[in-house]
């Protein structure tokens, strides 16, 4: 198939049926309320279920019943609504169900706006609800990525069984590019620990409720051993010129494309400047980070948000190198915005 235009929340969606999700559960908020309305859409004709819940509250507590299920399920909201479901979200961790969790960020905190904003990087990253648990992160710069990261979060849930979210800005959810419609996959992954039923086998219960403190230890302790492996094996990232350079810059999502821009017109002028983007937020890519920091003289974390990743850069580089911080909230930088501050940046250091 050839390449089709398609809006950021669409092609998400389009890259969960691709994928085999078989369930939406949710409750509407803007910049997210596409993928909900795609998925009204297109179910009736592919026989999935959609449902729309009296509530964010109700929306995730039916993906907990349906992932418990073995069905591959879903549910997308915005910062507020992934709030009001965080309780549930925790109770999906512990029950260890593989689902897709969606946030398309607005602006905070309260009810904040709908313009691009990536201030649920907390949130999404430190285990936004009670109790030592994580989720996996993946943060798309594309509509292309939007597509291909719904599939492959839904591949990661199922190979951990572990809750997997997709953080996006709205501004990303609403842009429209052209691309490549991937063919339908079919799931590989057996599921016995499943709640179909129990002829011919002992039942299967799943619980997050253990009074003994000795089982609650020990369920936390193989949380943990699972979380290590992860940190391990499936912490990514992009590196753009940063063998030699002096500056690195790191940004996430549709950011990371406009410091690209800025980086190469920092280039042109001789100064060496690189770039690194976290593609999952978590496990966050401490490695890439603390190899790049043996080599360059400072990091900028540049952020739609008052600044959250910079934290994480700065666990990563241990001290070796300072890092800086440029950001807005609500309102994208533009790239020369970006190049100014790494003209000014290098006029001081004397890069």
């Amino acid at each position: 198939m050839g390449k089709i235009l398609m809006k950021g929340n669409e092609a998400l969606a389009e890259g969960a049926l691709i994928a085999g999700c078989q369930g939406f559960f949710g409750y509407p908020i803007t910049p997210s309320s596409e993928i909900a309305e795609y998925m009204a859409r297109k179910f009736p004709q592919l026989g999935g279920i959609f449902l729309q819940a009296e509530s964010e509250l109700a929306a995730i507590n039916m993906v907990y019943g349906a992932a418990a299920t073995g069905a591959r399920v879903m549910t997308a909201s915005s910062g507020p609504g992934i709030s009001l479901k965080q309780e549930g979200i925790s109770f999906i961790a512990e029950a260890e169900l593989p689902c897709l969790i969606v946030n398309i960020s607005r602006g905070g905190p309260g009810l904040g706006g709908i313009q691009p904003a990536q201030s649920d990087y907390f949130q999404a990253t430190r285990g936004g609800g009670h109790g030592d648990y994580r989720l996996i992160v993946l943060a798309p710069s594309s509509v292309q990525e939007m597509m291909d990261y719904a599939i492959e979060g839904f591949d990661l849930a199922d190979r951990y069984r572990i809750p997997v979210m997709l953080m996006a800005e709205g501004t990303l959810g609403q842009m429209m590019e052209p691309i490549y419609v991937r063919e339908p996959v079919k799931p590989a992954i057996e599921k016995p620990w499943a709640t179909t039923g129990c002829a011919g086998r002992s039942p299967n219960i799943i619980n997050t409720l253990h009074l003994s403190p000795e089982v609650l230890e020990h369920r936390n302790q193989h949380l943990q051993r699972k979380y290590d492996q992860l940190q391990a094996n499936e912490s990514r990232a992009e590196t753009f010129m940063t063998d030699d350079a002096d500056l690195i810059l790191v940004a996430f999502g549709l950011m990371s494309r406009v410091v690209k821009k800025a980086v190469i017109e920092a280039r042109k002028q001789g100064i060496k400047v690189g770039l690194i983007r976290p593609i999952t937020l978590w496990p966050f890519p401490d490695a890439i980070i603390k190899e790049a920091a043996e080599k360059a003289q400072m990091f900028l974390s540049v952020e739609i948000s008052m600044g959250q990743m910079i934290e994480d850069i700065r666990l990563a580089v241990d001290g070796a190198v300072p890092v800086d911080f440029y950001g807005r909230i609500g309102i994208i930088p533009n790239p020369e915005e970006i190049y100014s501050e790494i003209i000014r940046i290098a006029e001081r250091e004397g890069f």
